[in-house]
């Protein structure tokens, strides 16, 4: 369908006008009894049509809330508090989902931006077939008739490479493999052929086989369809096979985006350091070696230090590392959040 009027707002004009997806100083507040406080704060990032973003961090570092603002399925306690999230559509406009109500962002959510949960199990319907739950979003945003969306279901299983594809439309989600759910997922996310897909650790709970099978098939998807990608992780591995660009948050902040292959050769952030450091890996004469630990705990999202988020937990710390801040630009298309970012 074509793109959803934006509410009586224009058209946005900010940088990132090649994007298809560009968040504008997003912030994401949680009350509470006491005082609200951050998951997400002030995160900027552009989404490429036909290419992937890798959103890396450790638990509790505000990927998935981002995941979940861009989506606008956040409910209370937690609201966008500032920010823009600028969604470019089929049509060419660009709109602020931050401002759209919810009966505009029906329209768009499944239809031009795809989900794909991290745990088909408790994103499935058990009591429904998978061929009907696939055949809903076909029939709500392509108005098709119920025997062309069940019959466009088939099809879509086909294209996620599930064999026999009539024969599991008709099964219900416990009766199919993890792999097979998540491929289900999939194939859910790209019904209406979205011009961008939000990915949320959708690797996490499947073998390191089926792994590279889904994420070699969201490649090849891909391709077909020229979607952005904005893919979730904690998995350096996955981010090096699927990523274009690496965003790395912490905090609720983004300290380090890169181009993937200069990300990995030349981390500037001690977080991002840390992180290459604790991969489990062999060194080049096939040796293991031991894992490097992160000293320290993850920050606390409702009471975070004054300035660095990382400070704590750094070993370049120093007394100007208390105030916060910004994100500087290292080299073209390399931006790092830290005062020490060139000490080896």
């Amino acid at each position: 369908m074509a793109g959803v009027p934006a509410a009586g707002a224009p058209a946005a004009s900010e940088p990132g006008a090649a994007a298809v997806l560009s968040l504008r100083g997003l912030a994401v507040e949680f009350a509470t009894k006491d005082k609200p406080f951050r998951a997400v704060d002030g995160v900027t990032l552009d989404v490429l049509r036909g290419r992937t973003l890798a959103l890396v961090g450790e638990s509790g570092s505000g990927k998935s809330v981002t995941i979940q603002s861009v989506m606008r399925l956040l409910k209370p306690p937690a609201r966008i508090a500032a920010g823009k999230i600028l969604f470019r559509g089929r049509d060419g406009e660009r709109r602020d989902l931050a401002r759209l109500d919810q009966r505009h962002m029906r329209r768009i959510r499944g239809n031009e931006i795809g989900l794909i949960f991290q745990e088909p199990m408790t994103s499935l319907n058990p009591l429904l077939k998978v061929g009907v739950q696939i055949a809903q979003a076909v029939r709500l945003h392509r108005r098709a008739s119920a025997r062309e969306a069940a019959a466009e279901a088939v099809r879509l299983l086909r294209q996620v490479e599930i064999g026999d594809a009539a024969a599991r439309a008709a099964q219900y989600p416990h009766q199919l493999s993890g792999g097979m759910r998540q491929r289900v997922m999939i194939a859910m996310a790209l019904a209406c052929r979205p011009v961008l897909l939000l990915a949320d650790e959708p690797t996490t709970a499947l073998d390191v086989t089926v792994q590279a099978q889904i994420l070699h098939l969201l490649s090849s998807l891909q391709e077909q369809l020229g979607m952005g990608v904005l893919f979730v992780t904690h998995n350096l591995g996955v981010v090096a096979e699927i990523a274009d660009q690496v965003a790395v948050m912490y905090g609720g902040q983004i300290v380090e985006s890169a181009p993937v292959g200069r990300l990995f050769d030349r981390p500037l952030h001690p977080y991002t350091r840390a992180l290459l450091a604790s991969r489990p890996d062999a060194d080049s004469h096939g040796t293991r070696r031991r894992l490097a630990a992160m000293p320290g705990e993850a920050v606390d999202p409702r009471c975070p230090p004054p300035g660095c988020r990382f400070e704590p937990r750094c070993a370049l710390a120093r007394s100007d590392c208390r105030s916060p801040p910004a994100l500087e630009t290292a080299a073209s298309g390399h931006g790092v959040r830290c005062v020490r970012w060139s000490q080896p």
